[in-house]
């Protein structure tokens, strides 16, 4: 009965009990997820912003995208036996879990960087990433955030699709990355490092 009246009392208020719920849920899988994470965290970081160059940053990272992600590494579309084998012990929920968790984490803290090195890198990026990676690099359900990402991981992974090493390949992001060039890296590199 007590839950029939609160039930009344939010639609009379105009608030969804659906909303209600679902913010619920969305506490209890962020507190699954941080339990879950604590191993995640040896190389992520505890809060998702990892202390390893070459390691990626999780936190507030798109959560479709982290899914996405963890699927790949399950299916061995993306390469990394560490992580594959990590990915494959995780059940669905714990998975979804461990993606809600990282994505409800604070991003990582901005860089200061020489102010014409962040203009070059702005409008590389503006003309060439924006488009999928949105103009604030917060990227969306099937482009990652690259806002505040580590460098070397940046820098990694853009020179893997450039060369075409096989461990990347997207080929809208190698035909990005090949019109970028390698001199223009460093710039897109610092400017995404300076955007929160």
């Amino acid at each position: 009965m007590k839950r029939g009246v609160a039930l009344m009392l939010l639609w009379v208020a105009g608030v969804s009990p659906f909303s209600v719920y679902g913010a619920d849920d969305d506490v209890q899988r962020i507190e699954a997820g941080r339990r879950i994470a604590t191993f995640c965290a040896n190389c992520h970081g505890a809060s998702g912003v990892s202390a390893i160059p070459n390691v990626p940053n999780l936190a507030a990272q798109n959560p479709d995208y982290l899914l996405a992600q963890i699927d790949a590494f399950v299916t061995g579309k993306r390469k990394n036996a560490f992580m594959e084998g990590l990915m494959k012990v995780l059940e669905p929920a714990d998975k979804t879990a461990v993606a809600t968790f990282y994505a409800a984490q604070p991003a990582p803290p901005v860089s200061v960087v020489p102010e014409a090195q962040r203009v070059a890198g702005g409008a590389a990026f503006t003309r060439l990433c924006a488009r999928c990676h949105g103009d604030n690099g917060h990227g969306n359900a099937t482009t990652p955030r690259l806002a505040g990402q580590q460098a070397e991981y940046l820098r990694l992974n853009l020179e893997r699709y450039l060369n075409l090493s096989g461990e990347r390949f997207y080929a809208p992001m190698t035909a990005a990355v090949t019109q970028l060039g390698d001199k223009n890296i460093p710039a897109v590199i610092a400017y995404l490092r300076s955007l929160p």
